[in-house]
């Protein structure tokens, strides 16, 4: 499922989804939007089984479900898991990163399901393979491909060749690629030579289906403004545990 946050999901696709009354998934999303809204729906629904992903986000019934043992949860890394869906798409069936080296992630035992209402853990995650290459260590990570792939496009033609806007193309492109049956939910189609060979992110030959999106409502995740001058703005910025953060930051660099 492509997107990120909900900004790029193909929620007409997510509703049909959820219409249908389907259960037992396994979805591989950056995050699973919020409560009410994008993958979110399907986990209140029940009808999936396990999230493969990088943040549990602002999704509460999501951490709810997770620590009570309802769902199964496999926390990847976000460049990783970006990766190992390119990977996936372009064929490649694993990969060595640098990234969780040394972490739970890479010597196993991470809790991908507690038993129910226990604290107990019923399936854990699996030590990876890693390997030194130039004096670095480096984590083996498996290709990430699925049955579907449900993205959201901007524009597209009637062959499948797909137009995303702005940070909409987070996760999307990679996700087309890496899905064996490839379902695109767009906001305009046009005809074949309408559009800019040179615009298009993914050509058709990774679409298998085109659907006009029914609404684009376009949510946002949090919705913060700033009243006042720059000094105001500024001192919002810097508020709170962010602005700890950035001053810890600034100390190391």
């Amino acid at each position: 499922m492509g997107g990120f946050g909900l900004c790029g999901i193909p929620e007409s696709l997510i509703g049909a989804l959820r219409a249908t009354g389907k259960d037992n998934f396994v979805a591989v999303s950056n995050n699973a939007g919020v409560d009410d809204f994008g993958l979110g729906l399907l986990l209140q629904g029940r009808q999936i089984r396990r999230m493969v992903s990088s943040y549990v986000g602002e999704n509460k019934e999501f951490e709810r479900q997770y620590l009570s043992g309802e769902l199964e949860v496999e926390l990847t890394p976000q460049g990783t898991l970006a990766e190992r869906l390119r990977a996936g798409g372009a064929g490649v069936p694993a990969f060595y990163t640098p990234t969780a080296f040394g972490t739970v992630i890479q010597e196993g035992g991470f809790p991908i399901k507690y038993k129910q209402g226990t604290d107990e853990v019923e399936i854990a995650s699996e030590a990876r393979e890693t390997r030194s290459f130039d004096g670095r260590d480096y984590v083996m990570e498996r290709a990430i491909t699925g049955d579907f792939a449900l993205v959201k496009a901007w524009k597209a033609d009637t062959r499948g060749n797909l137009v995303f806007r702005g940070t909409a193309n987070n996760f999307n492109a990679d996700m087309a690629k890496a899905g064996r049956v490839t379902i695109a939910e767009v906001e305009e189609v046009v005809q074949p030579g309408e559009l800019d060979p040179a615009q298009i992110h993914v050509p058709g030959i990774y679409v298998h289906r085109v659907i006009k999106a029914e609404q684009c409502e376009k949510r946002i995740e949090r919705r913060t403004v700033a009243a006042g001058g720059d000094d105001s703005i500024a001192s919002k910025a810097l508020a709170g545990s962010r602005g700890r953060i950035v001053k810890r930051v600034a100390k190391e660099f």
